[in-house]
């Protein structure tokens, strides 16, 4: 049965990825997140063999959040997965917000309702722990020992949304899931911990910038709090069109799932909603030490915010959007240009001594779950110094970490994704 869910799944982000690109890829699943790791050597499908024999962790709902209305996008009820620490860990706790688009629209939402991405009808019962989540000292170094959870992401809105459309059965609720599961993970333990960690991965990784001092002022001050955000610095960036893809789908999001109560008011206060929705404008005003991971030339912006097929109705961009290695002079003369304007979207960011960063020059997405490129033999490194340990290093104020590659191709440590063409 897992062989067969794989297979469609795999089918499902492939198969109409290639012809026409995906439907819904600018709403719709950050689906590298879960599949194609395509190593240094580019091979096909190949799921990282760095961790041998992950553990699985089995998916908890949340019975208490149902009377609080923090139900998924379908009504049912969220959840996540919690593999309980030990030893020197036992009292420190990381939060991992997953990840997987957003959607905008009443079409794309009752889409996602129907998947595991709206509803925990269809979520996996048990996930495997690998990278940043491992419980393996040599895969994860510096938290394999704590207690480390995965909350599930079923409402389409980074955890924001709170709103509701009848007509369509839809319910955007992603702020009281939030608020619900710290509530049920604080008396499971989390209130006692001495440390802890917010992150999270591509929609999880905005997740995280959004609500990292949210996160904080529910501890103590004695409690070491930061924040780790993956892949998750999309930019208000101007697509191969000259039009703004991503401010649109933005809009959307925010309007639609009526986001804007929930956006930092830090932010809201001088701009618009969709402006607060993209981290370039929030990072220099979050209180919390935070710390961006991110490939330069991010492939989920590449190929649903800066090339979509919306913006290059000739095809253009298409095999470049697939393989940066078929990408033209003037198609990486683009692309280094957004690596400038990622640059230029920390700098402010950087100079606070309490923020991490570590943006190394790979056409990646989403580094810390994947083992390959967490922490393995061959993974991406800056300086020698691979992506968990520089987090790491971050955490425990082992030393400052401000870490930014030279343009590509000068990386010979990236695990690069490369995605099937027809």
């Amino acid at each position: 049965m897992k062989l067969f869910w794989f297979g469609f799944v795999v089918f499902l982000t492939f198969g109409k990825w290639v012809n026409g690109f995906l439907k819904f890829n600018e709403t719709e699943l950050s689906y590298t997140e879960d599949y194609g790791r395509f190593g240094k050597n580019n091979s096909l499908f190949g799921i990282s063999e760095a961790s041998s024999n992950p553990v699985m962790v089995g998916l908890t709902l949340i019975q208490s959040a149902g009377a609080k209305g923090a139900v998924c996008l379908d009504g049912t009820l969220p959840g996540y997965h919690l593999h309980r620490g030990y030893g020197s860990g036992a009292n420190s706790w990381l939060i991992q917000l997953e990840g997987g688009g957003w959607c905008n629209n009443i079409r794309t939402c009752v889409y996602r309702k129907k998947t595991r991405r709206g509803s925990s009808k269809y979520m996996e019962k048990q996930i495997q722990f690998t990278g940043i989540l491992s419980n393996k000292a040599e895969e994860n170094p510096d938290f394999f020992n704590w207690n480390r959870v995965k909350l599930r992401y079923c409402d389409g809105a980074s955890f924001t949304g709170d709103s509701e459309n009848k007509a369509a059965g839809l319910q955007f609720r992603g702020q009281r899931i939030w608020l619900a599961a710290m509530e049920d993970l604080m008396s499971k333990g989390m209130r006692h911990a001495k440390q802890a960690l917010l992150s999270g991965c591509s929609a999880g990784g905005l997740a995280s910038i959004l609500h990292c001092d949210e996160f904080r002022d529910l501890f103590p001050r004695t409690t070491k709090v930061k924040c780790l955000s993956d892949a998750g610095l999309f930019l208000d960036a101007m697509d191969v069109s000259g039009g703004r893809t991503l401010r649109s789908l933005y809009s959307g999001v925010v309007g639609l799932q009526g986001a804007q109560s929930s956006l930092p008011h830090v932010c809201t206060n001088h701009l618009d909603a969709t402006s607060c929705f993209f981290p370039q404008n929030i990072i220099g005003q979050v209180r919390t030490p935070l710390f961006i991971l991110n490939a330069a030339y991010d492939t989920w912006q590449i190929q649903s915010s800066l090339a979509p097929p919306s913006a290059d109705p000739h095809g253009h961009w298409h095999d470049c959007r697939l393989n940066h290695a078929k990408c033209s002079a003037s198609q990486i003369s683009f692309l280094q240009g957004f690596r400038n304007q990622v640059l230029k979207a920390v700098r402010g960011f950087s100079m606070s001594r309490q923020n991490g960063l570590f943006i190394n020059s790979c056409f990646a997405h989403c580094q810390s779950e994947r083992q390959d490129t967490w922490f393995a033999d061959d993974s991406p490194v800056v300086g020698k110094k691979a992506i968990a340990i520089a987090v790491g290093d971050w955490y425990f104020d082992r030393s400052g970490v401000k870490i930014i590659d030279c343009p590509y191709p000068c990386d010979n440590s990236c695990h690069n994704l490369v995605f099937r063409s027809a």
